[in-house]
């Protein structure tokens, strides 16, 4: 059931960008530059999270590497964080009850189930190396900040070619959304 679902990862992201659709009723122009900045800001770091760990796309899990430094440093899940954070940024704009929805939803399938399918096989491929990584990082909310762990090489190359579905995904999602709450207000 984990595989299915991760394969499934993307449609259930587009299936919660729906959701929040759906409530978008209209707000203030102050919280929607602040929910622009958290969408931008989620990209960002998701731009950074793939440059450093190159190999991501894909229906299956794969990892040519254990990426430990950038933002691998500080949670092991840089990339869906990323996504929570651009997704908390969308449910700011349709509202409170969009905003408990998308985390809650957003908990159950991700941090429950993806992240661990992710783990089982990170922790068969690495083994003792994940192990201590596991004890030194947590999964998904920052740790200690140590601004010479964030050090990392970025491969942009990477960041352009991979990321680049993600950035109109995203910009086009948030303008939808935008669009919606200026029609509703």
């Amino acid at each position: 059931m984990r595989e299915w679902i991760f394969k499934m990862r993307g449609g259930i992201w587009t299936l919660l960008f729906v959701a929040i659709i759906f409530m978008v009723r209209g707000t203030s122009p102050t919280v929607m530059a602040w929910s622009v900045v958290v969408v931008i800001l989620g990209q960002l770091w998701r731009c950074w999270s793939a440059g450093v760990i190159g190999l991501y796309r894909g229906e299956n899990v794969k990892a040519l590497k254990l990426a430990t430094s950038g933002p691998y440093a500080v949670m092991r899940n840089p990339l869906y964080f990323g996504n929570f954070v651009i997704g908390l940024g969308w449910s700011m704009i349709a509202g409170k009850l969009a905003v408990i929805i998308f985390a809650v939803s957003f908990w159950l399938l991700y941090v429950m189930v993806i992240i661990p399918h992710e783990e089982e096989f990170l922790r068969k491929k690495f083994g003792q190396e994940y192990e201590v990584y596991c004890a030194r990082v947590k999964r998904f909310f920052p740790t200690k900040l140590d601004i010479n762990d964030l050090k990392a090489p970025i491969d942009w190359d990477v960041v352009r070619r991979s990321e680049i579905h993600t950035i109109i995904s995203t910009v086009t999602g948030t303008a939808i959304i935008i669009t919606i709450s200026c029609i509703a207000s």
